[in-house]
């Protein structure tokens, strides 16, 4: 599927987009600059718990996965559709884990690896992860994004 779109990679998939979530206090789920669009962060509600202690390695790559699709969601809500997304400028991922687990990076290679999925050498990102002790409603993993969008010309973005 070289030639597909990222819309057509998402439905070969058989994956499909989450429903989007109010935002849990005082902030919106994007906002757009010109070509960048800022995403807030995206936890993994189907995921609670600590990598390392109650969760493994491969159950934090599922749960950043899952943080991938609703950022994806926010996205085409944001954009109309994923076909209108450049580039991906940033991500950065957040894994509650022990203090000893190491393979934070790992667990984020769930939401960069559905990117490069679904939108080839255009989903290949700079990005940051670290390991925190908790986060918000005991989640697993939290992760945010900066993507880069085609701006249509004769439009305003947004």
């Amino acid at each position: 599927m070289s030639g597909a779109t990222p819309e057509e990679r998402l439905r070969a998939t058989g994956l499909t987009l989450p429903m989007l979530r109010p935002a849990a206090g005082n902030y919106v789920g994007a906002y757009q600059e010109g070509a960048l669009v800022h995403l807030a962060g995206q936890g993994s509600e189907d995921w609670l718990g600590r990598v390392g202690e109650t969760l493994t390695a491969e159950d934090g790559y599922a749960a950043a996965r899952e943080c991938m699709l609703h950022l994806l969601a926010q996205l085409r809500q944001t954009l109309g559709n994923l076909d209108r997304v450049r580039g991906i400028a940033k991500v950065v991922g957040y894994v509650s884990c022990t203090d000893d687990f190491t393979g934070v990076a790992q667990v984020l290679n769930g939401a960069s690896d559905l990117l490069v999925e679904l939108f080839g050498d255009a989903g290949r990102h700079p990005r940051s992860v670290v390991g925190v002790k908790a986060l918000p409603k005991g989640i697993a993993v939290e992760v945010d994004m900066v993507a880069v969008a085609a701006i249509r010309p004769g439009r305003a973005a947004g």
